[in-house]
């Protein structure tokens, strides 16, 4: 991989986290908890270990931060025909565990294609992929015990293992995808209504850093520092992950590997 482990930030749902690329690749995520197998691991490989990458189709620069003292990530993609947004989170607290993610059309219109490779087991394993005979819309990859279903109101289609599309936003116009972790031997988790996951979200970090009372001159780091660590606590047992990382080498060039995973 050509990027650096500077270029990415971390969204979450206090279960697991992933980890989103400047260029909108999500290069990381073990789920469904942060010591589980990867299913996206481009960060240690390629992207042939698994990736999902939304991106402007043509020539773009971007920018990104957070939403306000939340940990909604927005990235900025300006075009020469348009500017789009790329609004990405896990909402917290649901029964099952989901990355969402927008695009929002602010100006012009631009066309942008969306790739979903999936690769569980830290990029070992090729999944089974399907589409639901009752939606057309809802895609399914499944290995072992593991499912991840994707819903989308795009027509998506199958190139063996990868899922793309190719469309079109314009300003006013948004496209929600939803990807899904379940249970293989279990039912189909419902889909969650994106615009309404996203609100919660922003009002459950909102509610949270709003307790923060630290006044001085460094507060905006402070906090989200604060925050950054927030995401790195396993909710179910207050335990929290030394990174959200794992087999990143001691020193470039060297021989030996660490899982960063354990728990302080």
């Amino acid at each position: 991989m050509s990027a650096r482990i500077e270029d990415y930030a971390i969204i979450g749902d206090g279960q697991t986290a992933a980890l989103v690329n400047r260029d909108g690749s999500i290069d990381w995520l073990c789920w469904p908890r942060f010591d589980s197998p990867a299913c996206f691991a481009a960060l240690l490989g390629d992207s042939e270990h698994g990736r999902w990458l939304i991106a402007p189709a043509g020539t773009s620069t971007a920018k990104r931060q957070y939403r306000g003292d939340t940990l909604v990530l927005e990235t900025t993609f300006e075009t020469p025909t348009g500017t789009v947004l790329l609004i990405d989170f896990m909402p917290p607290g649901d029964s099952a565990s989901h990355l969402v993610r927008v695009i929002r059309g602010a100006s012009g219109s631009v066309q942008l294609r969306s790739e979903l490779l999936v690769r569980f087991d830290y990029g070992s394993i090729v999944p089974l992929v399907n589409q639901s005979p009752e939606v057309a819309t809802e895609l399914h990859t499944v290995a072992g015990p593991d499912r991840l279903t994707l819903r989308t109101s795009l027509s998506v289609n199958w190139k063996g293992p990868l899922a793309a599309a190719e469309f079109t936003v314009a300003a006013g116009e948004e496209v929600h995808f939803a990807l899904t972790h379940s249970d293989s031997h279990r039912p189909v988790p419902r889909a969650i209504n994106v615009a309404a996951a996203l609100i919660n979200t922003e009002r459950y970090w909102k509610r949270w850093s709003g307790k923060c009372k630290y006044e001085g001159p460094w507060r905006e780091p402070v906090l989200r520092s604060l925050m950054t660590l927030k995401a790195l606590i396993y909710s179910p047992t207050g335990g929290i992950v030394a990174a959200a990382t794992t087999s990143l080498p001691e020193h470039i060039g060297g021989t030996r590997n660490w899982d960063y995973r354990y728990c302080w």
